[in-house]
């Protein structure tokens, strides 16, 4: 017996698909059911361009809809006989935003995702995260990091009822929230749009949160407030599904030259805001100069060419670019798919012009002349207490254990913010927030309702300058518990070493490098460590000199194979040979450690007694 296929809606033909006969009689009703399941098949390959020989099957072949340019870009890998990664293959057999009630019925059963909706639901930015926990992670977007007093006190509410009764702020100047049961999944991603926040396309193969200057609109020294660019791009991106589903994720940042740096050269694509002198051609003024490729996990920053993007157009390049990705990167290997693989394997000006004949116009080029010098960036600038641009208004750094912050520390700040600021709280890259809008006359009425929420506006360079990943205590990448090895460094090297000079340490859990140790000036990355033959212990490899800003360069290897117990020890060797070592008191520790080689300083930092 065979079922021919021959005839669907308003009359369009279908090629033929066959069942070889089998050896068994089937009834009537039987046999309709064969009809109709071998025509649902046809059906479906044709309209997802897999249809087979024939004039009907090619020319509905031409994927169509917002999804249609990355069914085009896998189906090119199809036939130049590669395979596809498995997170390609799990976009393509169902788009993660089709699958909804699929999440809700999980949530509803109180059941665990299968590894492919775990790729799926992170698209609405829950992220399982087991072995580590048995529980999601929710990493929200928040435009240049600034929210309103009232959306953290309601993430607090959020947390306490739903989640572990803490929040994390990340180095993307983000809110993660963590230990969230599969049942409560969808209550907080609804809960947090009720909020009017989202967590959607906040994971998997989509643009992250968008950062910017988190002091735009009150720097004495920006030259552009970068709130509005942050902002339109956000909303470009939350509203174009085209924009979901890259073949890997994706980062854009917007600086406007304040005293906080953003670290936009460690974006795919970094909009830096410069002065462009009259006498080179072109408007002269305020314009973004565009930088492409920066990935620091492997070991690149975005390198800046003599583009410049005037500032109103910054969306629009972002989007050509991107498309551009989205047609040519890597969807076979996940390792080579991020920005920086496509501009190496092509060319940073043969991909440039691609995304010139996108936006049917060619780039503004200027030569590095036709720039005023930038104002420098204050590495202290994220804590304590400063002046704003608006008359009797100040911005009070806060700084966060490692970025941890309880529900209650999370309310009472949303209330110094609304009594006490301009009802703000602003994000930063370097894990801790800001309040704004302080008035003088309640500077010190601030600084002390923060500190008997147990938070701190004044510390230590070393503290200040203190970062880590989530760890192994909730990523099931990282070989070693970050958080706790950062806090026992600061323990141990605080009273031990009085730093004069800020210095950076940061310490992440995996090749991902989400704390960026590469551009530290002491970075650790997580390692496994033998002890003997049949065993390892938790540790690091240790790099120093690195550097972001106009000092961006990627450290060197100090130590290999360093155990986590002996890592405070040796930060504390490193800083006291700086100290001790230093061509003058005003050498910072990134001059020293690179005047030096990795044995050299190994030498100096072992030398050194621990008190």
């Amino acid at each position: 017996m065979s079922v021919d296929a021959t005839q669907v809606a308003a009359g369009a033909s279908l090629p033929t698909m066959k069942i070889d006969t089998l050896a068994v009689d089937f009834t009537d009703e039987q046999k309709r059911y064969l009809e109709g399941f071998t025509t649902g098949l046809q059906i479906s390959r044709v309209g997802r361009g897999l249809g087979g020989g024939g004039s009907a099957g090619k020319a509905n072949a031409e994927p169509v809809g917002p999804d249609a340019l990355h069914i085009k870009a896998q189906d090119k890998v199809i036939a130049s006989g590669k395979k596809l990664a498995d997170q390609e293959k799990f976009k393509r057999d169902e788009h993660p935003f089709d699958a909804y009630p699929r999440l809700r019925q999980q949530a509803l059963d109180n059941t665990p995702p299968s590894p492919a909706d775990n790729f799926r639901w992170r698209y609405y930015g829950i992220f399982y995260v087991a072995p580590t926990q048995d529980s999601y992670m929710s990493r929200l977007r928040i435009p240049n990091g600034i929210m309103k007093h009232w959306q953290m006190s309601g993430l607090a509410d959020l947390a306490d009822e739903l989640c572990g009764p803490y929040s994390h702020v990340t180095t993307r100047a983000n809110l993660q929230l963590r230990e969230i049961p599969p049942k409560n999944a969808v209550k907080l991603i609804e809960g947090i749009q009720d909020l009017g926040l989202c967590s959607r396309g906040s994971g998997a193969d989509n643009i992250r949160n968008v950062t910017g200057t988190p002091t735009a609109g009150v720097d004495p020294q920006e030259i552009i407030d970068t709130r509005p660019y942050a902002r339109e791009w956000h909303y470009h991106i939350l509203n174009d599904r085209s924009l979901y589903g890259l073949p890997r994720k994706f980062n854009v940042a917007f600086d406007g030259a304040g005293r906080i740096a953003v670290l936009e050269e460690t974006n795919d694509i970094a909009f830096t805001a410069y002065e462009v002198k009259e006498g080179f051609g072109v408007e002269p003024g305020i314009w973004f100069r565009l930088g492409l490729g920066g990935i620091t996990g492997h070991k690149d920053f975005a390198k800046y060419s003599g583009i410049i993007v005037k500032p109103e157009q910054a969306t629009a390049v972002a989007d050509a670019i991107v498309r551009v990705f989205i047609d040519h990167g890597d969807r076979t290997n996940r390792n080579k798919a991020r920005l920086k693989y496509v501009l190496d394997a092509m060319g940073h000006d043969g991909f440039l012009k691609l995304v010139e004949e996108r936006l049917k116009t060619p780039f503004t080029r200027v030569p590095e002349e036709a720039f005023t010098p930038r104002p420098a960036a204050d590495r202290m600038a994220h804590v304590g207490v400063h002046k704003q641009k608006q008359d009797g208004l100040n911005w009070i750094g806060v700084s966060l254990p490692l970025g941890k912050l309880s529900c209650d520390q999370m309310r009472g700040l949303a209330k110094v913010s609304r009594d006490l600021g301009d009802g703000e709280i602003r994000l930063t890259v370097w894990q801790n927030l800001l309040i704004s809008g302080v008035r003088d006359e309640n500077v010190e009425l601030a600084i002390a309702a923060i500190k008997q929420i147990g938070l701190a506006v004044e510390v230590s360079h070393i503290r200040a300058g203190l970062i880590a990943c989530t760890g192994n205590a909730g990523c099931r990448f990282a070989a070693s518990n970050t958080k706790r090895s950062a806090a026992e460094i600061g323990d141990w090297c605080e009273p031990r070493v009085a730093m004069d000079k800020p210095v950076n340490i940061h310490v992440t859990g995996c090749h991902h490098s989400c704390a960026q140790h590469y551009i530290s000036d002491i970075g650790l990355i997580g390692a496994r460590v033998p002890v003997n033959e049949d065993d390892t212990v938790e540790g690091y490899h240790l790099f120093t000199g690195g550097g972001f800003g106009p000092d961006a360069d990627v450290g060197q290897e100090v130590y290999h194979d360093l155990k986590a117990e002996d890592a405070p020890k040796t930060v504390e060797g490193l800083l006291k040979a700086y100290i001790a070592h230093r061509s003058s008191p005003d050498e910072t520790f990134l001059s020293f450690a690179r005047r030096h080689d990795g044995e050299t300083l190994r030498k100096l930092a072992d030398a050194q007694v621990s008190a």
